[in-house]
């Protein structure tokens, strides 16, 4: 069981600019603190992940997520339907979002994770980066026993809750277009309700 202790030393790397790997209802995740670009590109380095492949961010429900993108009707009826769930949803940023985060892209997914122990780190402090917890191209893991031991080395906390649900990662969903962008978890679901609110 995570302790409130390690979750409060986590919140507190993360506050520092520091890197930490959490369970999600998925695989475990990769952490940073999404507004502040030396922590972003500190997880794209873990990662070693290309630049241009934007990183996702993680809040603790969907209404706080209202504070960083803009939305139409359309897109928060589906987060206020799906999140939190195994669901992305893509959005307009506001200028307050690094680019480092989207590639320079002017749309960023929001996450909003069904896991207990994920929520309560969100809770501390957020918005958080939302990716898998692996170096890009390797299997995303379940267990932090399976974490790459480079990658670990790289990481200031690990919040280790055990084996994760695995299966599939998140569906990436671009609500306002009705568009399905990555078929994940739960994805006949999201495709019914895109086709009933076309």
């Amino acid at each position: 069981m995570v302790t409130d202790e390690a979750l409060d030393e986590a919140a507190a790397a993360l506050r520092d600019g520091g890197l930490v790997v959490f369970p999600t209802e998925t695989v475990y995740g990769l952490a940073a603190d999404a507004l502040d670009p030396d922590a972003i590109e500190a997880a794209f380095e873990a990662k070693r992940r290309p630049r241009k492949k934007p990183l996702s961010f993680a809040f603790p429900d969907h209404e706080a997520a209202l504070e960083h993108v803009r939305v139409g009707e359309t897109e928060r009826a589906f987060m206020a339907e799906f999140l939190p769930g195994p669901v992305t949803v893509v959005c307009e940023k506001t200028e307050a979002v690094p680019d480092v985060l989207t590639g320079g892209r002017d749309r960023v997914g929001v996450r909003v994770p069904d896991h207990d122990v994920a929520l309560a780190l969100l809770e501390r402090v957020a918005p958080l980066t939302a990716t898998s917890a692996n170096v890009s191209g390797e299997p995303s893991v379940t267990h932090p026993d399976d974490l790459d031991p480079a990658f670990r080395e790289r990481v200031d906390a690990v919040v280790d809750d055990g084996e994760t649900p695995g299966g599939t990662g998140s569906t990436v969903v671009d609500a306002a277009n009705g568009e399905i962008l990555r078929e994940g978890a739960v994805g006949d679901a999201v495709r019914e309700w895109l086709a009933e609110h076309r």
